[in-house]
């Protein structure tokens, strides 16, 4: 049996009036995903649990497996595992995003602008980190590049310090003086994102940019904190070999920890616009290699729905359908026995720019074992009406590989 779990990032999303009271996954051509749902399960799943914050991090955990209640540590230790930084058990591991922030004289009057700074390459924030490293980096904080505008910073011997700090991309288009780091312990992190907005803004890198009419990378914004993980392989849990997909630290890190091969795709950005044939190659072929699971992350309908960019997350589904899920269906004859299971881990609603915690729509085909749902697609309502409802989202994989 060979399994595929194609993760939607942020897929899910609230009706909106321009759309004639429709979903984007609504309003896009799906005829893919269609398809498949007229012999698949459909259902809802909460993959945040009551009382966690609705991050990728968490929502992935639940995704892959694993019950955020138990092995949930912070984000960004996730990503140093994907970059290959080493962590002691002692040390604080933090996002550290490149944004762009307006240009008021006095910091705590900025708007966040952007979260993403135009979504920057990772050559040019490679740059930007290593001036940051050389200036602000000592024996308690290290800087380290990672990809587009998600980087790392870790706080050595910093594990177990008061912080509250607040993702950018939830605070979009707001002043930001009230999401500034806060807590007993925050004052160096709030120090640094200040000292480094000079470094930044003067540096050529951002120069070009400005010339070429894009947003420079301004400041620093730290958040996302935790220390090292530890996860019961995957191979261990379900007993068979898996490999992971996909151009963001974060979920790459949490294949890495459970176990899963890491799959890199050179044309693949964790943006809105990303390889998506060259994803679904990769994950096909390590299926036809001999790996028993593949779970292909796609980041695109996220990005956009952070950015508010209804237009390009309706492209983006309508990408996944015809170049991901149609690629499947295409080389479906290719294997004897495979299930596929595709989902969102969170919605990122066009409304509000970010995460919000409500359940999600998923779809699980089994080739051998169709199912008639009387559905003639696949999107939050017709999910909803099956009456499927898993309240514990890690039990959705148990589902996926248990119950065969």
């Amino acid at each position: 049996m060979k399994y595929m779990l194609i993760l939607t990032d942020g897929m899910a999303d609230y009706k909106i009036s321009a759309l004639g009271n429709q979903t984007p996954l609504q309003a896009a051509r799906t005829p893919n995903m269609d398809k498949l749902a007229k012999v698949s399960e459909l259902g809802m799943v909460r993959t945040i649990p009551e009382g966690f914050p609705p991050g990728s991090d968490v929502a992935n955990l639940s995704a892959m497996g694993y019950n955020p209640a138990k092995y949930y540590t912070g984000r960004s230790p996730l990503e140093a595992v994907s970059m290959g930084v080493e962590l002691t058990p002692a040390d604080m591991a933090l996002r550290c995003n490149l944004v762009t922030l307006s240009s008021e004289s006095e910091y705590r009057d900025k708007t966040m602008v952007d979260y993403s700074s135009g979504e920057i390459s990772s050559a040019e924030s490679a740059q930007l980190i290593r001036a940051v490293e050389q200036i602000l980096g000592n024996e308690t904080f290290q800087f380290h590049a990672g990809i587009s505008y998600r980087h790392l910073l870790v706080w050595k011997n910093g594990l177990g310090k008061s912080l509250e700090l607040t993702p950018p991309h939830d605070i979009s288009d707001r002043v930001i003086k009230d999401y500034l780091p806060s807590g007993r312990d925050s004052a160096p992190l709030l120090e640094l994102m200040m000292k480094s907005e000079p470094i930044l803004t003067d540096h050529p890198v951002n120069q070009m940019r400005r010339l070429r009419g894009i947003n420079p990378a301004t400041s620093l914004w730290f958040w996302g904190q935790g220390g090292k993980p530890a996860l019961t392989s995957f191979r261990d849990k379900y007993q068979i070999e898996g490999s992971v997909v996909c151009a963001v630290d974060l979920v790459k890190g949490l294949g890495m920890c459970a176990g899963l091969k890491p799959v890199k795709v050179p044309g693949a950005t964790g943006g809105v616009v990303t390889d998506f044939a060259g994803k679904i190659r990769a994950s096909l072929d390590e299926l036809k290699a001999g790996q028993d699971f593949v779970y292909l992350h796609i980041e695109s309908p996220d990005e956009a729905g952070h950015h508010g960019a209804m237009d390009k997350k309706i492209w983006s589904i309508e990408q996944i359908d015809q170049l991901v899920v149609g690629q499947v269906l295409a080389e479906l004859d290719d294997f004897d026995d495979i299930r596929i299971l595709i989902m969102p881990d969170h919605p990122t609603p066009i409304a509000v720019k970010t995460h919000t915690s409500d359940p999600v729509p998923f779809l699980l085909f089994d080739k051998n074992r169709p199912v008639q749902s009387h559905a003639n697609r696949f999107d939050e309502d017709t999910a909803a009406a099956s009456g499927i409802y898993i309240a514990n989202g890690h039990e959705l994989m148990d589902r996926f590989i248990l119950s065969r």
